[in-house]
């Protein structure tokens, strides 16, 4: 469950500007706030069935995107590579660039 948490929580992180208003607000409140979904349901005025549709049919977009686009496995990818150079880095100024390039991420 925390691995599908962390991952929804990245894709969220990469493709929230292509989901509505109402997608974006439903999975800030749900997994970024941990809000549960009766505590949904009453602040928005909706059906406890309506926000699990929701959160779940925006759950398949966000893997539809991820599916074509591939931003967070890049990432996933690029973390890696990083990270095996930093441990094989020994010069101080390499090692000091690796970083930097974590930062953007």
């Amino acid at each position: 469950m925390l691995e599908k948490t962390t991952r929804i929580n990245y894709l969220f992180d990469f493709y929230q500007s292509l989901l509505t208003p109402k997608q974006r607000s439903y999975m800030d409140m749900y997994y970024r706030e941990d809000y549960s979904l009766g505590e949904i349901s009453e602040l928005l005025k909706v059906s406890r069935q309506a926000v699990y549709d929701n959160i779940r049919r925006t759950e398949k977009i966000l893997e539809s995107y991820e599916k074509k686009l591939g931003l967070y496995d890049k990432f996933q990818k690029r973390t890696t590579i990083l990270d095996r150079m930093d441990e094989a880095a020994e010069d101080g100024v390499i090692r000091a660039l690796i970083h930097q390039l974590k930062e953007l991420e």
